[in-house]
């Protein structure tokens, strides 16, 4: 049975960092966004987080032959047509409240398993980490018979991560031929809105969630990984986090399948908080963000104020 970490939450929230820093934990393999992995990676053969292409990656190809004995076995067109059914925010509702799963979600969730237990054995890890994100994947793998599933639920600041969506950034993967999504602020917050609360419901499934806000977390890293260590069942050594040092983390090379340009950064990385938005988001964004998250941004302590964002 593998184990898996899913990191979930709305993008541009944090996780890549997060991911990153929980792939240095002993016995843990980070994977990336394995939800863009049938596209973007079978399909389109864009870089691991290695550098290489996911076709020459050795890494990803020791887990192809192990899972599907070899990735050509393995028919992209229908884990397309599966996410279409049954991985959608639309389908949450069905896949929470069911007593038992459609046979698509079964089948769609067993592709990820046998990512996971494959890598999980090529690396040798005791645990994997996924950052795919999406709530409605994190439902689909809550049927996944097969699966010792825990999440952790990255938030961010509703107005940061609306300014975060509004910015113009380069895919490397692609090698400068493609960029990031953006987003409007109304539209991220809306997705946001509903992004989060799709992992509050899959906590009142019974599945174990760990909920952290960013800021907490780059504000106070050691204590943070320390917590999520002992939430994943990992016991740390004295020495294993030793590559966190004040105001930085020392990363090696990973294998990340997709999601942030971040994960191909290898060496130093800052560890610092980016309330950038609350200078950079103009006024009449920030405010319409505001209200539109502010239960949410109440129930999770942030503050409706900026001027109160750095206090």
């Amino acid at each position: 049975m593998a184990r898996v970490l899913f990191l979930g939450g709305l993008g541009r929230s944090g996780t890549t960092l997060v991911e990153r820093l929980l792939g240095e934990l002993p016995g843990v393999c980070a994977l990336g966004e394995v939800v863009h992995l049938w596209q973007r990676d079978l399909r389109d053969d864009e870089r691991c987080g290695c550098g290489a292409r996911f076709s020459a990656c050795q890494f990803w190809r020791r887990v192809g032959a192990l899972a599907f004995g070899g990735w050509h076995n393995v028919d992209v067109d229908r884990v397309h047509y599966l996410r279409a059914a049954v991985e959608r925010t639309r389908h949450i509702p069905r896949l929470a409240t069911a007593v038992e799963a459609p046979e698509e979600v079964h089948e769609y969730a067993e592709y990820y398993s046998r990512v996971y237990a494959a890598a999980a054995e090529v690396s040798g890890a005791r645990i994997v980490v996924d950052s795919s994100k999406h709530s409605a994947l994190a439902h689909v793998l809550r049927w996944a018979g097969d699966l010792n599933l825990r999440v952790v639920h990255v938030v961010r600041d509703a107005r940061g991560v609306a300014y975060s969506w509004t910015k113009t950034v380069s895919r490397p993967e692609t090698d400068g031929a493609a960029e990031m999504t953006r987003y409007s602020p109304g539209r991220s917050a809306l997705l946001w809105n509903a992004h989060n609360a799709a992992f509050g419901l899959l906590a009142r499934r019974g599945v174990p969630v760990r909920r952290i806000r960013y800021e907490e977390f780059v504000s106070d890293p050691l204590v943070a990984l320390a917590d999520l260590a002992s939430f994943a069942g990992i016991v740390l050594g004295p020495s294993d986090l030793s590559f966190v040092e004040d105001g930085h983390a020392d990363l090696k090379v990973g294998h990340s399948a997709a999601g942030n340009p971040m994960r191909f950064t290898v060496g130093r990385v800052a560890l610092r908080r980016d309330d950038a938005w609350v200078s950079a988001l103009p006024s009449r964004q920030r405010r319409l963000v505001g209200a539109v998250c502010a239960p949410m941004l109440r129930a999770y302590g942030y503050p409706l104020s900026p001027s109160e964002v750095s206090r």
